[in-house]
């Protein structure tokens, strides 16, 4: 493992932070533990942090876990120095107004530039956000979203007292456009959520589509990019049905984006965007305490959360600077790699007779899904589960997800085809996958041989 550049670069950082503010008397810290004792607390918690996965790694291939950039944990450490609240601009003068700048890049990737949006705490709170906001503007409505989408969705409904109602997925796990109008013409539906990258498979709604329809019925459209936003930047990399979505979706009402998955930043860093400025009269609120020395407009009255980390938004802000969200940059590139390694593996999937891929197609995004050839859905599901064992053991880490067996599509001999099986699932979001995909490939199939023989 090469050298990690952040200690060294912070120390520099730091001391041309400290210099920022030389003109300050001295004082005394109050007197704490000594720097052995430091140390060894810190000892045990890298220890500790070792029974963790190895998330960083490119043989980690299970969730949607992506490593910070190096600038991004470089620039919130230095945050961290004076820890500011992004509520008000009292707590986080500097780091608010680097909110703004960074959230105006995020929009102007989907087209947007007089908009409504903030940072949150999660791509939950996001969603939450913008969930509430379809309450206030189509209230006693109904929320629908597909099967596939996220279950917060259906969980956040609950909480804003909104009914939700599920629309089932196609067999590469989109929303069923013919499902959707059934559920259309009850005529008591306030929003649909179309999802940009589910969480099981990442699956890309047929956002183009459904704009369509709401012109017909006349709904909100709230687009959960959480995971699959930024792949708007590669769109020429992705199948037509995908890239149709991604033209499309600077018509949504709302878009939720997480830069702690794709956009290389530390959790939690979500983003919730509104197409339409005048909805931020929904927020205000009197609290005079918190905003005693501006009149300029604070983050926190466009925010249902109060207290919020300035240091995610220094991070985000210092990640743009540095790897600017524009097609063909650096930053694109690395979902371009993560996009074609997904490809890859399954490519070489399709090709193993040990192996059941989705019959509707490959990847939409970097998300690869597929179960192991068997005579019935037990047997399948029991050796994809001894699989993703096999492969931990070789240090190659992966996931597991039930999925529909029908997904697979019909095959000679099988047996109880109805139900749910167990899927193998692989997240390749990290640029380094695509160089790994080999390495990824043989750990893969001598775990399979273990298990299946052969």
């Amino acid at each position: 493992m090469r050298k990690d550049p952040v200690p060294e670069l912070l120390a520099r950082a730091t001391e041309a932070l400290e210099a920022e503010f030389a003109a300050l008397p001295g004082f005394e810290a109050e007197p704490g533990p000594g720097t052995g004792e430091l140390a060894a607390v810190l000892k045990e918690t890298a220890r500790r942090l070792g029974e963790n996965y190895p998330y960083f790694h490119p043989l980690y291939a299970g969730q949607m876990l992506k490593p910070p950039h190096p600038v991004a944990r470089a620039a919130y450490a230095l945050a961290m120095k004076i820890n500011p609240n992004n509520h008000a601009l009292d707590g986080g003068r500097a780091s608010s107004a680097m909110e703004v700048e960074a959230v105006k890049e995020i929009a102007a990737m989907f087209g947007w530039k007089e908009f409504l949006g903030h940072l949150t705490s999660s791509g939950t709170f996001a969603n939450l956000e913008a969930l509430w906001m379809a309450g206030q503007l189509t209230p006693g409505r109904r929320i629908v979203g597909s099967e596939q989408a996220h279950y917060t969705h259906q969980r956040i409904s609950g909480v804003l007292k909104l009914e939700f109602a599920g629309v089932a997925a196609d067999e590469r796990g989109r929303m069923n456009l013919n499902a959707l109008e059934g559920e259309l013409r009850k005529g008591d539906v306030g929003a649909v959520v179309a999802t940009l990258g589910t969480t099981a498979m990442g699956a890309v709604d047929p956002l183009e589509e459904i704009l369509t329809l709401k012109e017909k019925y006349g709904f909100r459209v709230h687009v959960d990019a959480a995971y699959g936003g930024y792949f708007g930047l590669i769109a020429q990399e992705l199948d037509e049905p995908a890239r149709r979505a991604y033209a499309a979706i600077g018509r949504a009402d709302s878009i939720v984006i997480d830069p702690h998955k794709h956009g290389l930043q530390p959790y939690g860093c979500g983003c919730v965007l509104f197409r339409d400025p005048a909805e931020g009269r929904f927020y205000k609120h009197d609290s005079p305490y918190t905003y005693f020395t501006s009149k300029e407009l604070h983050l926190g009255e466009i925010s249902l959360e109060c207290s919020r980390a300035g240091a995610a938004a220094v991070a985000l802000w210092a990640t743009q600077r540095l790897l600017p969200l524009v097609p063909g940059g650096n930053f694109a590139q690395g979902l371009a790699k993560g996009r074609r390694a997904a490809a890859e593996l399954d490519r070489r999937l399709r090709g193993d007779a040990r192996f059941d891929a989705l019959a509707g197609g490959g990847p939409e995004l970097d998300i690869v899904v597929w179960a192991l050839h068997a005579a019935d859905l037990r047997k399948a599901s029991e050796q994809s589960r001894s699989v993703f064992d096999a492969c931990a053991r070789r240090g190659l880490h992966l996931a597991l997800v039930q999925l529909p067996r029908s997904w697979l599509g019909p095959r000679d001999g099988a047996k109880n085809e109805e139900g749910t099986v167990t899927y193998l699932r692989s997240v390749l979001m990290k640029p380094e996958h695509e160089a790994w995909t080999g390495e990824i490939w043989e750990r893969l199939s001598a775990a399979t041989g273990e298990v299946m023989g052969g």
